[in-house]
């Protein structure tokens, strides 16, 4: 930098020349200028250092025509993996790849083909930061708020301000001055020229205060000097070098520049100022003190925040140009620093550190997760070593475990981890579905460890583990297996599902808690191929325990003392039917005897039922979200319906289990132990999903857990009193007494703005009492006999009425307990739902909970046991028929008689139907039919279901039970005989019925980073799809993705690809297989609104490989297979 007389010189000068400068000179300047200056399409594919995967525009310009370079930003050309694109002012747009990214100050280079732009004149910008100056007149040109050519005026305020903070986990530009000027630039101006009217860029934009007009700019001194390197390094190979060096050296010490007045207070001695006062030149008004040093740098109990710099080798240094230029030029050689601390004068040598070497050019990604060392920026941010090993994306398997971003992994299954090849080396020997604790540790919490277990993951949700390394050749990062072919953690799903999930393969028992010992087990396998699970603290003598009484025993003590008169309870031995599995229920004297017997302080009800009950854990794979699931976290408790040998199975809510596609972790009331589960069957009406577990994996425990009784009949009537008994957190049973209000309450959930399950065509139990609006259980008699699941339902509602049940459910519960008066009840309400009354228009999710008859519960489970009915899937080994239901897919509501005689109802039909059924007095119409059903063209909205096959018809069940006999009768065509009422007159129709399994989706495929799949039930509810064949329905999209870039959001139908239909997903596939990498495809949709748009995309099939992810029945796994992916690329 030149010294401050020359720059006071050069000021007048500028002052002179503005004085005389016309608006004819910025015209021309601009008209050079603008030709030259590019907008930036920029894609982050993954997560790295300080950024996320996302997609984003920005702004660069072209410094050197003849070898293609354009300047931007640092943040613009990403740290790590980036997808770029210019577009020049005559929209001509070109493919754009990474140069060089400066690892510390935000500046970085582009390459393009100079011979790819046909029809633009245009000339490079010359760089000139010598001619910045204060009182300069500026204009800044660029894609200010993504508007293509934006320019801005400006005057330039200042030259030595500090470099702008921007996030306290992000990237951050340090070691530098800046310039300022209230240019009043935004988002999309990064990388813009800041010219003079001579069309000189005197500096490069960088960013703003969102609260002012101010903006910052980046000097160009560093610039200029990174820009001739590269030009020598291409002159010397003669064309594009393999890779550019620019050499950076750092003391890992951040440096800020204090005025004289402070570093008078901070103890500088007056005849140090005098000497560097006389020395520097003339107008400087202070010195670089440390502000930070990074552990175990060079700099590390060298330096202390507060020392002054005052000299390196003898050289008085007070600019950071000046200190930056002498650490460039020492790369890897020591250096002699004179500090100044509290007074006290001191000489150290530091050995300069190649700042590339703590720059990470690598990552691998496993299970979504992005993992790489530590960077100087995040380590600066962090104050933590460079290197060490840091989650950039937590990924799947870390979040499932809530390791959260910008961790930091200490130790996995025991083993310390220092770098990534210690967590590649521990990884490799895990193999799939094992689980293992792992450290980490995050800068908000420094000073404290914590431990978490890590599952990995069971089915093939991800690609296997890949080692990304930069290559700056290519300006792509290239993917590489990161473990051997032989690693357990690539064993297929297959392989891996007999392997005991609760084994810890890599530390000793003896490493491990007490409370960890209840999920690992030595395994022995038997003649008869079943597994025998023995914990460690379980000593078996001849078939029969010591005198020490296990857990196991306990449990059965504790229940059978408290509830057993003789002859009143069967005996463990005999709560099984031998066939099913099927509990048998006591008789009405038993009953009796039984709730004689209940203990004061827990109602019989929730003795008989905990051993029954089940806490869920359920996690949905980002990869994976499919049918509009609107959580990847879901817990909820169910209850153990079948228990025996080889099948043990739990009914839950579908607000809970709500797609196949699920990792389950089940934790027993009965028995201190955590085990998966997996899903067998989701009801597509009814909101109760059935889950598999294998009693074996329990052990000792699978004695002590049983299935509950389930008494289907009679149903329940109001004022009936009934048993809610739950779970808590804590997996402590709850109950309490409560009185039937409604046991057949209609639901009515309307569709989400992101259409998912909801419960249809159901009839629910209300009761006067519950435990709020998250406790789920279970309805039983005083006996324990299951007559309804608690179940949670998923709605959603408008921001207001959201705040306004959470309040009224907080205010009931507190009041409730006597906590707040209800005075103070209704006015917290009135004034919270008063002011939420403006301004709230977004929706939010909101549950609820209602009882289910356990009827159809108990039926699809007879059909399992019974297995009768095809198809098969492989349950704990072994092939089991699943239920197929058949349903009239009509959305149904209740109408109240009354409200049908307005209609035009008949008074027989009227007199028919309530004699029918008193109790409800209505009939049923239709709301509307579901698209692509048998149904879709026969029943139109509004009409009124009078009766089946003459049968009168008066609510949900009765449509069901006709469903049934359809099945049940030979030579059925699966047709109903209908008597409708439709706009006066009464209709005889023949409707047909469709067949569907519990499966939910089995099939999806990954193309260009969205989520494909047929449409789901939710979906064609809502009465459309597309005319032109229906297509496949896009689910979802990833950030950083092609679809993301171009817009191909979620929500609607593709029907074409480059003009050839996609009605299903395998013609989908096999038309996506024939699209090339980089190839511009022609996309036609429909939303869910019906609008049609035609878009096109870049596939990028290094980054995005496109593949398929489907359930196999046979071998009940998930497996991934790759469609198509670059030959280089291991997917």
């Amino acid at each position: 930098m030149e010294s401050p007389a020359k720059e006071e010189a050069g000021g007048e000068l500028a002052m002179e020349i503005e004085s005389s400068v016309t608006a004819e000179d910025w015209r021309r300047a601009l008209s050079r200028v603008v030709p030259s200056v590019v907008v930036l399409r920029t894609t982050a594919p993954r997560a790295f250092d300080t950024e996320v995967a996302g997609a984003s525009y920005a702004t660069g310009f072209v410094v050197d025509k003849a070898r293609g370079i354009i300047l931007t930003n640092r943040h613009v050309t990403k740290p790590g993996p980036v997808v770029a694109e210019a577009m020049f002012v005559n929209r001509e747009e070109i493919p754009v790849y990474p140069l060089y990214r400066d690892p510390v100050h935000d500046f970085g280079f582009f390459r393009y083909d100079p011979g790819a732009i046909k029809f633009l004149k245009y000339d490079e910008i010359p760089l000139a930061p010598e001619a910045a100056s204060v009182g300069l007149e500026i204009r800044v040109v660029g894609n200010d708020s993504g508007e293509k050519v934006s320019i801005l005026a400006g005057t330039l305020a200042r030259l030595d301000r500090e470099a702008p903070y921007y996030k306290k986990d992000g990237y951050n530009d340090f070691n530098t001055f800046y310039m300022q000027a209230a240019s009043g630039t935004k988002g999309g101006s990064s990388g813009s020229p800041v010219v003079d009217c001579q069309g000189r860029a005197v500096a490069l934009n960088a960013g703003s205060k969102s609260s002012s007009a101010s903006a910052f700019f980046l000097p160009l001194e560093r610039v200029v000097r990174a820009l001739n390197l590269i030009r020598d390094s291409w002159d010397a190979f003669g064309t594009k070098p393999e890779s550019v060096y620019i050499p950076r050296g750092t003391l890992q010490a951040t440096f800020q520049h204090k005025g004289f007045e402070e570093t008078r207070r901070l103890g500088l001695r007056n005849e140090t100022e005098q000497m560097v006062r006389a020395v520097s030149p003339a107008g400087e008004t202070g010195m670089l003190v440390v502000d930070s040093v990074v552990p175990e740098g060079p700099a590390h109990k060298h330096l202390e925040p507060g020392d002054v710099l005052v000299r390196i080798n003898e050289e008085v240094v007070t600019q950071f140009l000046r200190l930056e230029t002498l650490l460039d030029d020492s790369v890897g050689r020591e250096i002699d620093l004179q500090i100044e601390r509290g007074g006290v004068p001191f000489t150290v040598k530091l050995q300069v550190e190649d700042l590339h070497s703590i720059t990470p050019n690598h990552f691998m990604e496993v299970s979504g997760a992005v993992i790489h060392p530590l960077s100087y920026q995040q380590a600066r941010n962090f104050r933590f070593k460079c290197g060490l090993v840091y989650v950039a994306e937590a990924g799947y398997m870390l979040s499932r475990a809530s390791v959260p971003r910008h961790a930091i992994i200490k130790k996995l299954a025991g083993e310390d981890i220092a770098h990534l090849d210690d967590l590649i080396a521990v990884l490799s020997k895990l193999s799939r579905g094992s689980r293992v604790p792992l450290e980490y540790v995050k800068y908000t919490d420094r000073h404290r460890n914590k431990s978490v277990l890590v599952t990995i993951d069971q089915h093939e949700w991800y690609a296997p583990p890949q080692l990304y390394t930069r290559n700056d050749a290519t300006g792509l990062w290239t993917a590489k297996p990161a473990m051997p072919p032989e690693s357990p953690f690539l064993a297929s799903a297959h392989h891996a599902s007999h392997v005991d999930t609760n084994t810890n393969s890599v530390s000793s028992l003896s490493e491990s808690s007490p409370m960890d010992l209840k999920c690992q087990y030595d395994s022995e396998n038997l003649a008869d191929g079943c597994i025998k699970m023995q914990t460690d603290d379980e000593i078996a003598v001849d078939g029969s325990h010591s005198s020490e009484d296990s857990v196991v025993e306990k449990k059965r003590r504790r229940v059978d003392e408290e509830i057993a008169a003789e002859g009143t309870l069967p005996s463990y031995g005999d709560l099984e039917d031998v066939k099913g599995g099927v509990l048998r229920h006591p008789s009405n004297a038993e009953g009796s005897e039984l709730a004689r017997t209940v203990s004061s302080n827990a109602s019989l009800a929730e003795q008989v039922i905990e051993p029954a009950l089940v806490m869920f854990e359920v996690h949905v794979p980002p990869v994976c979200m499919l049918d509009g699931v609107h959580s990847q976290h879901f817990f909820g408790t169910g209850v153990i319906i079948h228990h025996s040998d080889n099948l043990g199975l739990v009914a839950v809510d579908r607000n809970t289990v709500a797609v196949s596609i699920s990792d389950i972790m089940l934790s027993f009331a009965a028995y201190p132990i955590e085990i998966p589960g997996e899903v067998v069957f989701l009801h597509p009406v009814h909101n109760f999903a059935l889950v598999a577990y294998d009693p074996s994996a329990l052990g000792v425990g699978a004695s002590v857990v049983r299935a509950a009784k389930l008494l289907p009949d009679p149903a329940l009537r109001r004022g009936d009193s009934v048993y809610l008994v739950g779970l808590s957190r804590s997996l402590q049973a709850t109950s309490r007494k409560s009185i039937i209000t409604n046991p057949c309450t209609a639901v009515n959930i309307g569709s989400a703005d992101c259409p998912r399950y909801r419960a249809i065509n159901m009839e629910v139990i209300e009761l006067d009492t519950d435990f709020g609006s998250t406790f789920s259980g279970i309805l039983t008699d005083e006996q324990g006999r299951v007559q309804a699941l608690w179940a949670s339902f998923s709605t959603q509602v408008s921001l207001h009425e959201f705040f306004a049940l959470f309040v009224s459910e907080v205010m009931t519960l507190a009041c409730s307990q006597g906590h707040i008066p209800k005075r103070i009840k209704k006015r917290t309400k009135r004034r919270l739902t008063r002011k939420l009354k403006y301004g709230c228009s977004s929706s939010e999710d909101h549950q609820f909970v209602r009882g289910i008859p356990i009827y159809a519960i108990s039926q699809v489970l007879e059909k399992i046991i019974s297995g009768t009915q095809a198809p098969f899937r492989l349950i704990n080994g072994i092939k089991r028929s699943m239920p197929f239901v058949r349903l009239l897919e009509v959305e149904l509501y209740p109408t109240l008689l009354s409200k049908a005689r307005s209609y035009g109802l008949s008074d027989n039909w009227v007199q028919a139907l309530a004699k029918k059924d008193p109790v409800r007095r209505q009939v049923l119409r239709v709301k509307g039919c579901l698209a692509g059903s048998k149904a879709e063209n026969l029943l139109e909205q509004g009409d009124m279901i009078l009766a089946i096959n003459k049968e009168p018809i008066t609510c949900f069940l009765d449509i069901e039970k006709a469903c049934q006999e359809l099945d049940q009768s030979m030579g059925s065509d699966g047709v109903l005989s209908m008597t409708i009422f439709r706009q006066g007159k009464e209709i005889d129709l023949v409707v047909g019925t469709d067949v569907r399994d519990g499966n939910g989706t089995t099939r999806m495929v990954n193309w260009c980073g969205c989520i494909i799949q047929d449409p789901h039930s939710a979906v064609r509810a809502l009465g459309f799809l597309p005319e032109e064949g229906h297509g496949v329905y896009v689910a979802r999209w990833c950030h950083g993705s092609p679809v993301h870039r171009y817009g191909l959001y979620a929500l609607q139908w593709i029907i074409e690809i480059n003009g050839q239909p996609t009605p299903d997903l395998e013609t989908f596939i096999q038309v996506v297989k024939g699209l090339e990498d980089g190839e511009f495809v022609r996309v036609r949709t429909v939303h869910l609104n019906g609008k049609p748009r035609v878009l096109t995309l870049k596939q990028n099939l290094h980054y995005w490989p496109t593949w398929e992810l489907s359930f196999e029945p046979e071998t009940a796994t998930w497996r991934r297979r790759t469609i198509k992916a670059l030959q280089t690329t291991t997917v």
